[in-house]
């Protein structure tokens, strides 16, 4: 599809028009953090994150803790019952900074009277462990830094009880693709004109009857198959997803643009390149995410568009996924660039359905026809005139925010692919 990959040529294509220690400070002189606040609640726990931006951690902390790649993130836990909880902090980073080991990477050479004060700074700002029935106890995590949304994983633990929460949290200074369309409100909004499907059959046959393929803006064209579903939102889908690494894509602003034409030139990454747009529904994508690879010009993908269905009244996502696996030049481009996405449109698809099955949060899957057969005999293209085959059919993946396991995932009464058709025949 008409990606947007910088090579040397579009280097020259968009320089033209690209544009040209704190001292410590109280938490209560640093209140944006407080106003971004996601709560849950779940029996007599209720707990509250917010995900600090650059720019506030360094007015909090007194040092630019980006800088070494560090991300605070605050937690607040009411407890209501009458159990003893402990927060484990490995559950929002495996690897995640201890106070004391943040404050020693800023001492330098500061004095022994310094170094202590940095290290009472950092402990007195960190979550600290117990917390008692009856109390609210509030503290910074220190993980790695993320850009553009952030999984945070709450796991408390009391003697033979755990509850665990998962919450996607944006971060600020981050102009992510999905903020055009605000589309998590429009998801969330009980006014918005939807139908709720309580039953398979119906639902299977409303996706059915989707569009087979994207298009282009006025809708002349087909282009990549939209063959995937997901059925979930910010408490379910969102969360599994980041967990598995796949991370939001930035808008296309000039600053995104350089970084892709610096991650270009040195081979590098860029875990929030944005994507171009394709259409459904008349518009763009509501929001893309990717898993990126060791260069910019090798990806995992996904495009999103929010339907006016629901199933059980979850949010229904329409989706197109391909991987990237190269970069050619094209005529077909404003970039005149594009990525080459891999020809077995149905390897993606297959892939993100058994990635998720390790996210704990999948709880049925199943195919459903409605793309239309490509043989690879005889491929369809995209619009960038990439070849693609497929069997047609559309992935459907449904979440939940219980962790299930992987012998508990159901699946959809809808297709047997092994039995129903052989590949590449027409479903």
């Amino acid at each position: 599809m008409n990606r947007i990959v910088p090579q040397a040529l579009a280097v020259i294509f968009f320089v033209c028009g690209l544009a040209g220690c704190a001292a410590p400070t109280s938490t209560a002189t640093v209140p944006g953090y407080q106003n971004r606040v996601v709560t849950r609640t779940e029996g007599g726990l209720r707990v509250s994150t917010s995900v600090l931006s650059p720019k506030e951690s360094n007015a909090l902390y007194g040092v630019p803790l980006a800088d070494k790649q560090i991300q605070p993130v605050w937690i607040e836990v009411q407890n209501r019952e009458d159990l003893t909880y402990f927060l484990l902090s490995p559950g929002l980073d495996p690897d995640f900074f201890p106070a004391s080991e943040a404050a020693e990477a800023f001492a330098g050479n500061a004095s022994p009277d310094q170094q202590a004060e940095f290290d009472l700074r950092f402990r007195s700002l960190a979550f600290h462990n117990p917390i008692q029935p009856g109390t609210t106890v509030s503290g910074f995590v220190l993980t790695h830094r993320t850009r553009g949304a952030k999984f945070v994983q709450l796991d408390l633990v009391a003697k033979d009880h755990a509850r665990t929460f998962s919450i996607f949290t944006a971060v600020p200074g981050f102009e992510a693709d999905y903020k055009r369309s605000e589309v998590f409100k429009r998801a969330a909004d009980p006014n918005e004109p939807v139908v709720n499907y309580t039953d398979d059959e119906s639902f299977g046959a409303a996706l059915e009857a989707l569009p087979c393929c994207t298009t282009n803006e006025d809708g002349s064209k087909h282009g990549d198959p939209l063959n995937l579903v997901i059925v979930g939102g910010l408490d379910d889908a969102f969360p599994a997803l980041v967990r598995r690494g796949w991370r939001p894509t930035e808008q296309k602003w000039s600053g995104a643009i350089e970084e892709m034409i610096s991650a270009a030139l040195a081979g590098e990454p860029y875990v929030n390149a944005p994507v171009s747009d394709l259409y459904v529904f008349g518009r763009p994508q509501d929001l893309a995410l990717q898993k990126a690879r060791d260069t910019i010009h090798q990806r995992n993908h996904m495009r999103l568009w929010l339907s006016n269905m629901r199933y059980y009244g979850k949010p229904v996502w329409v989706g197109q996924i391909s991987r990237d696996i190269g970069t050619r030049l094209t005529f077909h481009s404003s970039t005149f660039t594009t990525h080459k996405i891999d020809p077995e449109a149905d390897e993606a698809r297959t892939a993100l359905t058994e990635d998720m099955m390790y996210s704990q949060n999948l709880v049925k899957i199943g195919l459903v026809k409605g793309v239309g057969a490509a043989p690879e005999s005889a491929p369809r293209e995209n619009l960038t005139t990439d070849p693609y085959y497929t069997d047609g059919y559309r992935e459907v993946l449904v979440f939940d925010r219980k962790p299930t396991s992987l012998v508990e995932i159901e699946v959809f009464p809808w297709v047997t692919p092994a039995l129903d058709v052989a590949p590449g025949a027409k479903p």
